[in-house]
């Protein structure tokens, strides 16, 4: 299959780390979401293309290149910037899902623009895209519970059992918002889906 440069007019980011080690981890909220679109669209995103696993989805009649980039999270911009180039994409149709620990598991906080809040997967594409200005979803994934937890193992350690229901609950509703984003537009896509707290 090949890839025309006019067939796609939006770019939909998740975030994560590849490999087993980091399955299931918090860090990899935005992989989880992207997994729960795949199986609610029935389309595999397992395509080697711009440094991450894509896949083509359609959204109403507006394509999009579904993206998992295989950089590592810091190097995330990399494969957007590639991607991005290619398809021509502005910045405000590049919808970026992330982690965030500072909303508590089940919390979704749509943006259509923003800071990178800390993060190094959302910093690097700010850095390689120039512009802070494309949309975000945040799925939260909680702050450590002890104060003695250093940040970077608790992004790297994985959910279990009552938070690992409620990520997937989560990571639906995610998927969900995306179609809705792309369709419906930020508005109601925020009205609908912006929430704090654990699904109901």
């Amino acid at each position: 299959m090949l890839f025309s440069s006019r067939a796609v007019s939006w770019l939909v980011v998740f975030l994560g780390n590849p490999g087993l080690r980091y399955e299931g981890t918090r860090h990899n909220a935005g992989f989880m979401a992207a997994d729960a679109l795949s199986r609610k669209k029935q389309v595999p995103i397992n395509r080697a293309r711009f440094q991450a696993l894509t896949a083509t989805c359609d959204f109403g009649g507006q394509t999009a290149l579904l993206m998992k980039p295989q950089t590592y999270m810091n190097l995330s911009g990399e494969a957007v910037g590639q991607a991005a180039r290619f398809y021509k994409i502005p910045a405000d149709h590049i919808l970026v899902l992330s982690d965030e620990v500072s909303l508590p598991i089940g919390s979704l906080r749509i943006r259509k623009k923003g800071s990178a809040g800390g993060h190094n997967g959302l910093k690097n594409i700010i850095s390689v895209l120039g512009t802070e200005e494309f949309p975000r979803i945040r799925i939260g994934v909680g702050s450590p519970t002890h104060p003695d937890y250093e940040m970077v193992d608790w992004v790297l350690s994985v959910f279990r059992d009552q938070d690992a229901v409620d990520m997937a609950q989560t990571a639906s509703l995610a998927a969900d918002a995306v179609e809705c984003y792309i369709t419906r537009g930020p508005e109601e896509a925020m009205n609908r889906y912006n929430r704090t707290g654990k699904p109901q």
